[in-house]
């Protein structure tokens, strides 16, 4: 009977959104030490947001294959935690689960775009949540059989990072929801974007 609280509470962590009303969930989510939150996922998804890690970038599209050594000189340790050891966040602790700007998410280990703000909607479960990703290939859709339960994992595309899992009670068009982990995801405003496309266009015809 002893051995079998921790795989329960163990268990209640891991069904990420699968019950946005369930108290224990809240309660007993990982609680990742604030000493550790270097990320700031509300920065511009530019490559220049990234000083350090030499593989982001918001328009490359090669994939990524690199030793988790490398890795963790790479990330943030939360974004580690999240990206390459499959974590998960405290729910309703992302500034992005009441975000209503308009623009980009990126991945924040390698700045693949993800999902646009417009699929973005208030599911209730404590991380945001999208009903529909950019493309067809900017995420992975991968069986997760861990911890006795069944799930689909939702990778990045490009770099394999964990983002969180998708379930099929979401809204209209897909059906599907989209619940993501805040860590993995940086943000750029529709704005931003324009303008950094604009000079990145004046200075290709200049040249």
């Amino acid at each position: 009977m002893i051995r079998t609280i921790p795989v329960l509470l163990l268990a209640a962590i891991l069904q990420q959104c699968t019950n946005s009303q369930s108290s224990s969930l809240k309660n007993n989510s990982i609680n990742m030490d604030n000493k550790q939150k270097e990320h700031s996922p509300a920065k511009e998804g530019s490559d220049q947001s990234k000083k350090g890690n030499l593989i982001y970038s918001t328009t490359d599209t090669s994939k990524v294959n690199i030793s988790e050594e490398e890795w963790k000189k790479l990330l943030p340790k939360d974004v580690y935690y999240i990206a390459r050891q499959k974590g998960t966040e405290r729910p309703w602790t992302s500034q992005f689960e009441n975000f209503h700007e308009r623009g980009t998410y990126y991945c924040a280990a390698c700045g693949n775009p993800l999902f646009q703000s417009d699929t973005k909607f208030e599911s209730g479960c404590g991380w945001p949540s999208f009903y529909k990703p950019i493309s067809e290939t900017s995420i992975i859709n991968t069986p997760d059989h861990s911890h006795g339960m069944i799930r689909t994992e939702v990778q990045c595309g490009r770099c394999k990072a964990h983002l969180g899992h998708v379930f099929n009670d979401g809204p209209p068009p897909t059906g599907l929801r989209y619940c993501i982990n805040g860590v993995i995801l940086d943000f750029e405003k529709a704005k931003d974007i324009e303008k950094k496309y604009t000079e990145e266009g004046k200075i290709k015809k200049d040249n």
